[in-house]
């Protein structure tokens, strides 16, 4: 159903954002079976995009959530001081060399966030996942864990996605809360070959996808070429990067590219992801549809100024 027309503030201290003052409207109760279903959005107005700064105050109106173009009735929305973060790194351990020197300021990022965060911190390898520091809100002690990459062939993972699949199953064990994952890679799959490195044929991310629906965990992205492809395959280039668009559009993330090339610096992408992760929320929401499947989301406010991101989707079985 929809949420109350009332106002959410974002209160800005300095740096450092919360959203706070969410309410919602009496609506019916559902007539015959349901379930719960929770899932990350980010709020934001079409000018704070355009300008890269969050306002003091913005007109919400009414949010409405939808499956399958039937509109469901929310229970609730739950902020940062709610539902703390619960954030695993993932690093692609074949990364170019050139990576190792945006360490200091992903540990900057690391220690800045809000007080209660949850941070685990993972290298991509071939085989296996390699785990530097397990879930923490010893933020200091995450940051610490993160290492230089081997740059090398011989650490490069069948599929960056497999490593994504293994990392999502860990926050099983986490209390209910808001959870993402940063994931920086080339993006390609080639487990199957060039043909398996398309967005449209990756088995593999498809799985990552529906897997991160299911947990409501929203996967943004850095693309960052590995020490065999610097930038010298344009095809490949793309296909990395479309599939990690993919990836993080899907589940209600944000992909992060500067062009074909390595990212000159990381700054402006940590930056960005620091906004996103202050306007993140939890929606909770009764679902009528009891029937196995892929049900397609959609969250909108009735101010068309405003302009919600969330998972595409989800699967119920």
């Amino acid at each position: 159903m929809m949420l109350s027309a009332r106002i959410l503030y974002a209160v800005v201290l300095l740096t450092v954002f919360c959203a706070v003052g969410i309410s919602q409207a009496p609506s019916p109760t559902p007539r015959g079976p349901i379930r719960t279903v929770s899932i990350p959005i980010s709020i934001f107005t079409k000018q704070e995009l355009r300008e890269d700064r969050l306002q003091e105050f913005l007109q919400i109106d009414r949010l409405i959530v939808k499956e399958n173009g039937n509109e469901q009735q929310i229970l609730s929305i739950r902020s940062i001081e709610e539902a703390p973060l619960a954030l695993a790194v993932l690093i692609q351990d074949d990364l170019g060399s050139t990576f190792n020197l945006e360490i200091a300021e992903l540990k900057k990022f690391i220690t800045s966030l809000p007080r209660g965060s949850r941070v685990m911190v993972a290298y991509l390898r071939g085989g296996s996942t390699q785990i530097r520091q397990k879930f923490t809100t010893d933020l200091e002690a995450a940051a610490n864990s993160l290492r230089i990459v081997t740059s090398s062939n011989a650490t490069a993972p069948r599929t960056p996605y497999d490593g994504v699949i293994d990392v999502l199953n860990r926050f099983d064990a986490l209390p209910a809360g808001r959870r993402a994952i940063l994931v920086v890679s080339d993006g390609l799959d080639v487990s199957s070959g060039v043909s398996s490195a398309s967005p449209s044929q990756s088995i593999d991310l498809d799985r990552a996808i529906l897997r991160a629906q299911r947990k409501s965990v929203a996967v943004f992205s850095v693309y960052s070429p590995t020490s065999s492809n610097p930038n010298e395959n344009s095809m490949l280039t793309m296909f990395g990067q479309g599939s990690l668009a993919k990836l993080s559009d899907e589940t209600g993330g944000r992909a992060f590219f500067q062009g074909s090339a390595a990212p000159v610096s990381f700054v402006p992408f940590f930056k960005d992801l620091s906004l996103l992760l202050t306007r993140q929320f939890l929606l909770t929401y009764l679902s009528t549809n009891m029937k196995k499947g892929y049900y397609k989301v959609q969250v909108n406010s009735t101010n068309p100024e405003v302009k919600v991101e969330h998972p595409r989707g989800y699967y119920y079985r």
